[in-house]
C-alpha cells in the first residue's frame, strides 16, 4: 500500500502544480514518474471539469473552485478512483483523508471525509 500511497502523493503534487500554473502535466516533471501517479494525474486532469461538477453536487455551501488547490485535487483524485472503480470507496476515502491530514488542515480533512462519504452513500456516480 505504501507504493500506491506514495504514487497518490506524487499525483497530488503534479495536479497541484497543474492547477496553479495551467501548464501541461508533461512540463511539470523531469525523468521518470511512477506510472500509477502519472496515469492518475492525467486521468484526473482530463476529467477535472466533470469531477468538479460532481463535487459541487455534494459540497454543502461550497463549490470546487472555492476550495484550496490541495483540497480540490485530493477530492478530484478520490472521486476519480471511486467513479472509475479503481479501488474500493473505503480505500479512496481513507487515502484522501490521510493526504488532507498531512498536507492541509484538520478542518479540510473533515470536509474531504464528509464529501466523499456522501458520494459513497449515493453510490459513486450519478
Amino acid at each position: 500500500m505504501a507504493g500506491r500511497r506514495a504514487a497518490r502523493r506524487t499525483a497530488l503534487f503534479l495536479l497541484y502544480q497543474w492547477d496553479l500554473t495551467a501548464k501541461p502535466l508533461a512540463s511539470l516533471y523531469e525523468g521518470e514518474v511512477d506510472p500509477f501517479a502519472l496515469e492518475t494525474a492525467r486521468a484526473v486532469s482530463e476529467r477535472a471539469g466533470e469531477l468538479d461538477k460532481r463535487l459541487n453536487e455534494v459540497l454543502e455551501g461550497w463549490t470546487a473552485d472555492r476550495l484550496g488547490a490541495l483540497e480540490r485535487n485530493i477530492l478530484r483524485i478520490a472521486v476519480y478512483e471511486i467513479e472509475a472503480e479503481k479501488v474500493p470507496f473505503e480505500v479512496a476515502i481513507n487515502e484522501a483523508v490521510e493526504l488532507a491530514k498531512r498536507y492541509t488542515t484538520d478542518e479540510a480533512a473533515r470536509l474531504v471525509n464528509g464529501a466523499l462519504g456522501k458520494i459513497a452513500r449515493e453510490g459513486g456516480s450519478e
